[in-house]
C-alpha cells in the first residue's frame, strides 16, 4: 500500500483554500493540483502552496498524476465532478451538501453503484476532537441511554449575498452540519419540526435563524439552534443528556484566562472568530481518515448515504418551517 496520496482540489474559494492548506500540511498527502475556472485564483492559491494549477476541472479530475480529489466547487457541480473523478479511479472527498435535492443524490448513488464507498462527504465536525470524544463516550454507555441532545451553532456574521443566492438556504447550507451530528449521536430520525426566523433585514434569504426539534426512532430528542449572527463570535456547543450523566462540548476561545474583579467575574475574550479557527483540527483529522480509507480501500465515512440522510432532513426542516407542521420521515426498518 502506498504511504502518500496525491490530491487535487477543485475550487479555489474559501473552503477550497482550507482543504488545500490542510493537504499541504499533512505528512501523508501531496497537493499536486488546484483547479478553478478563475485561472488567476487557482494560480495564486497553488503558487502559495507549491502546487500546479489549471482552469480545466476535468483535466484535474482525470489526471494520471492525481490519486484523489477534494470537490470544493459550487454545490451544483458536486455530483458531476464526483462522478467524473470516480469514473477515472479517484477517491473523492466531497464538500456538503452533496446536491440541493435528494433526487439528485439518489441519481448520483445509482450512477456510482459499487463505487459509492470511494466517496466521503465533508461533515468535518464528526472529526472535531471534542465531538469525537463525546461520540465515543456515548457509544461506550458512559451517560446511559441518551434522552436529549442540544446543538447550538451560530455564525458570527452571514455570508455574502452572492453565496446565499446559491446556497439552498439555511437548512441545506448551515443546519445540515448539525443534522448530521444529530444523526451521529442519536441515530435515525423519524420526525422534524422547524421554526424559521428572518431577523436581519440585511440578509437576503427566507430565514437567517432557525430552531429544530428532531425525534429519533429511539425516542431521544435533539434540539438544534441556528443563527447567522452572533456578536460573541462563533458559537458552537453540544450537550448530550443521558439517563446516567451528561456530556458537554463548550465554546473555544483564543485564551482560557478569566478575569475576576469588582466589575464582574469569569470575564473572558470572545469565542473563536469562525470555522477556520474552531475546526482546524477537525479538517486535519477528516483528511487523515480520508487518506487512510483511500490508501487501504476501506469504505469512506461519512458516506454519500450519510449525505443523503442529512439532506433529506434539511428538506423536511424547510417544509416544516414553511408549513408550520411536523414532518414525518420514512425510516428503513
Amino acid at each position: 500500500m502506498a504511504d502518500r496520496l496525491r490530491i487535487a482540489v477543485i475550487g479555489a474559494g474559501r473552503i477550497g483554500a482550507v482543504h488545500a492548506r490542510t493537504i499541504r500540511d499533512h505528512d501523508r498527502a501531496e497537493l499536486v493540483l488546484v483547479a478553478d475556472p478563475d485561472a488567476a485564483a487557482a494560480a495564486e492559491l497553488a503558487a502559495a502552496l507549491g502546487a500546479d494549477s489549471t482552469a480545466d476541472a476535468d483535466a484535474a479530475l482525470t489526471s494520471d498524476a492525481v490519486d484523489a480529489v477534494v470537490v470544493a466547487s459550487p454545490t451544483p457541480l458536486h455530483v458531476p465532478h464526483t462522478l467524473t473523478a470516480v469514473a477515472a479511479g479517484k477517491a473523492v472527498l466531497m464538500e456538503k451538501p452533496v446536491a440541493l435535492e435528494v433526487a439528485a443524490v439518489d441519481a448520483c448513488i445509482e450512477a456510482l453503484g459499487e463505487n459509492a464507498g470511494r466517496v466521503m462527504v465533508g461533515f468535518n465536525r464528526r472529526f472535531d476532537p471534542s465531538v469525537a470524544e463525546v461520540h465515543a463516550r456515548v457509544q461506550a454507555g458512559q451517560v446511559g441511554t441518551v434522552e436529549q441532545v442540544t446543538i447550538v451553532s451560530r455564525d458570527p456574521a452571514p455570508p455574502p449575498s452572492e453565496y446565499l443566492k446559491v446556497s439552498g438556504g439555511i437548512f441545506k447550507d448551515m443546519t445540515i452540519h448539525d443534522l448530521d451530528m444529530a444523526r451521529h449521536l442519536i441515530g435515525d430520525i423519524e420526525s422534524v419540526h422547524a421554526v424559521g426566523q428572518h431577523l436581519d433585514p440585511e440578509v437576503e434569504d427566507v430565514y437567517d435563524a432557525a430552531t429544530l426539534t428532531l425525534t429519533a426512532t429511539s425516542g431521544a430528542v435533539a434540539v438544534i439552534v441556528n443563527s447567522r449572527h452572533s456578536v460573541a463570535g462563533y458559537d458552537q456547543r453540544v450537550e448530550v443528556f443521558g439517563s446516567t450523566g451528561t456530556l458537554e462540548v463548550t465554546n473555544q476561545r483564543a485564551s482560557s484566562v478569566r478575569l475576576h474583579d469588582a466589575s464582574g467575574t469569569e470575564q473572558s475574550g470572545p469565542f473563536l472568530p469562525f470555522f477556520l479557527e474552531r475546526y482546524r483540527r477537525a479538517y486535519a483529522a477528516e483528511l487523515g481518515s480520508f487518506i487512510e480509507a483511500a490508501l487501504s480501500g476501506a469504505p469512506q465515512t461519512p458516506s454519500i448515504a450519510d449525505g443523503r440522510a442529512a439532506l433529506a432532513l434539511a428538506e423536511a426542516a424547510d417544509r416544516s418551517a414553511r408549513t408550520g407542521t411536523t414532518i414525518d420521515l420514512e425510516v428503513a426498518s
